[in-house]
C-alpha cells in the first residue's frame, strides 16, 4: 500500500460508489485558494474528494465538513518534485480518482504522473499570478506550463486576465481553457447586527477601515497600513473615530504593528493575527481594502462584498471584475499609499457614496458571485464525459 504520511479521515471509498475528485495542492492552509477547495468539498456531496498536498497538511482541514474525505501529505522538501512521481503515480492507481484537480504552477508538474497513470479527467486551474512573477512575464514559468500542459484535458482560469495569460503567452488553444470565477456563501458572509465578543470597536462611534488576508508581500499590507495613518491628515476631523482592523497572519504582521506603534497609531488598529470568526468579524467594517500587488478572483473582497462593505481594492488582476469603479466600490494603482489613501478619505468623508457603494457591492454579490454558481460549474466539468480524451496537441510557443 502506498505511504501516506499523514492524517486520513478515510483510507477507502468503503464502497462508496461515487467518483472520486482528487484536489492536489502545494500546500493545505489558510489561504484563499485553500478556501475555494473547501467550499467545493462542502458542497460537492455528488463527488467523494482527497486532498494531496505536495509539502504539508495543516489544522485548515479541520473546515472540511465532509464526511471521508481523505487528506494526504507528499512532504516534499524544496527543489524539483521529480523523485516524487513514482509515488504520485502509485498514489493515483491506488486510489483511482475519476478527477484529478491541480492548482497554479507549485502543483502542475504533477500532472505528467497522472497522465501516465491514466486518471480519466484531468484539470488544472490557475487562481492568480505566482508571488515570484507578479503579472505573469516570466518566460520561465510560461515554459514550464506549457511542458506540464499536454496531458490536461481543461484549464481553468479564475479570471479574465489568467484566462488571456492562459491563450496568450503560454499559448494553450482557448478552447482548452474554462473561466469559473469564485463563488461566496451568501448565507455565511452576510451583513449582520450581531457584534460578536471578540470585536474591538463600537459601531456609530468608530468608521471601520477594514482588511483580511495573508501578511505578506503579494497582499502589500505596509501600503494600507500607510494609507490609514495619511488620513491623520486628509481626514482631520474624522481621525479621532478612525480604526483600522487588519486580520490575518504572516511575515509581515510585526512589521505592519511596528509602522503603527512608531506612528503612535497603535491605540487606533487591532492586528489579532489569524482569525477562525472572519464570518462574523467582516460585518462590522465599514470600508473593506484590499492592497494587493496581484491578485486572481479574491475570496476576500467577495466576502466583504456579501457583508455589505463599500470596497476600496487595488486595480490589478480579477479585482476590476468585481468591483467596477464608482458604481459598486473605488480602483487604485497598486503600490500608491497616497491614491489609497485618497480613496478611503472620500468614501470617509462622503457616507451616502459609501453607503451607495456597499449596497451596491452586496447586489452584485448575490446576483453575480454565488457560491452556488460556481459550484454548479465546477460539478458540471467534474461530470463531463466528453473531456475524458487525450487533449489535442498544440504548437508551443517559444
Amino acid at each position: 500500500m502506498t505511504e501516506m504520511p499523514s492524517t486520513l479521515a478515510h483510507t477507502s471509498s468503503g464502497g462508496d460508489e461515487r467518483p472520486l475528485v482528487l484536489h492536489l495542492i502545494y500546500r493545505f492552509d489558510t489561504g484563499g485558494l485553500e478556501n475555494g477547495v473547501v467550499n467545493l468539498i462542502n458542497h460537492l456531496p455528488a463527488f467523494r474528494h482527497a486532498v494531496v498536498a505536495v509539502t504539508e497538511i495543516t489544522a485548515f482541514k479541520e473546515r472540511v465538513q465532509a464526511p471521508g474525505t481523505q487528506f494526504i501529505a507528499l512532504n516534499k522538501p524544496p527543489g524539483q518534485g521529480l523523485w516524487l512521481y513514482p509515488r504520485v503515480f502509485r498514489l493515483l492507481r491506488e486510489l483511482r480518482p475519476a478527477v484529478l484537480h491541480t492548482r497554479n504552477l507549485g502543483a502542475m508538474e504533477f500532472q505528467l504522473p497522472a497522465w501516465a497513470a491514466g486518471v480519466p479527467l484531468r484539470v488544472h486551474s490557475e487562481h492568480g499570478w505566482d508571488v515570484n512573477d507578479l503579472g505573469g512575464i516570466s518566460r520561465t514559468n510560461q515554459r514550464l506550463r506549457r511542458l506540464y500542459g499536454p496531458g490536461v484535458h481543461r484549464f481553468v482560469a479564475l479570471s479574465r486576465a489568467i484566462e488571456t495569460y492562459l491563450t496568450g503567452p503560454v499559448g494553450f488553444a482557448p478552447e482548452r481553457v474554462l473561466r469559473i470565477c469564485n463563488g461566496v456563501d451568501t448565507t455565511r458572509f452576510a451583513p449582520s447586527a450581531d457584534v460578536p465578543v471578540a470585536w474591538p470597536y463600537r459601531r456609530g462611534e468608530h468608521l471601520v477601515i477594514g482588511a483580511v488576508g495573508r501578511m505578506q508581500a503579494v497582499k502589500d499590507p505596509l501600503n494600507l497600513v500607510d494609507a490609514f495613518l495619511q488620513l491623520r491628515a486628509l481626514c482631520p476631523a474624522d481621525w479621532p473615530r478612525l480604526r483600522l482592523a487588519m486580520l490575518g497572519g504572516g511575515p509581515l504582521l510585526e512589521a505592519a504593528r511596528e509602522r503603527l506603534v512608531s506612528a503612535s497609531a497603535a491605540d487606533r488598529a487591532w492586528l489579532p493575527g489569524d482569525r477562525g470568526d472572519v464570518a462574523t468579524l467582516l460585518p462590522q467594517f465599514d470600508l473593506f481594502a484590499l492592497p494587493s500587488r496581484a491578485e486572481g478572483i479574491s475570496n476576500t473582497l467577495l466576502e466583504a462584498m456579501a457583508c455589505g462593505c463599500a470596497p476600496v481594492a487595488t486595480e490589478v488582476g480579477g479585482n476590476p471584475e468585481l468591483v467596477q469603479d464608482g458604481a459598486n466600490g473605488l480602483l487604485v494603482p497598486p503600490s500608491d499609499s497616497q491614491a489609497l489613501a485618497q480613496a478611503l478619505a472620500r468614501l470617509v468623508r462622503d457616507p451616502a457614496l459609501r453607503q451607495r457603494l456597499a449596497q451596491a457591492s452586496l447586489a452584485r454579490a448575490n446576483a453575480e458571485f454565488s457560491l452556488q454558481g460556481m459550484v454548479a460549474a465546477y460539478g458540471a466539468l467534474y461530470a463531463s464525459a466528453n473531456l475524458r480524451q487525450t487533449p489535442s496537441g498544440e504548437t508551443p510557443r517559444s
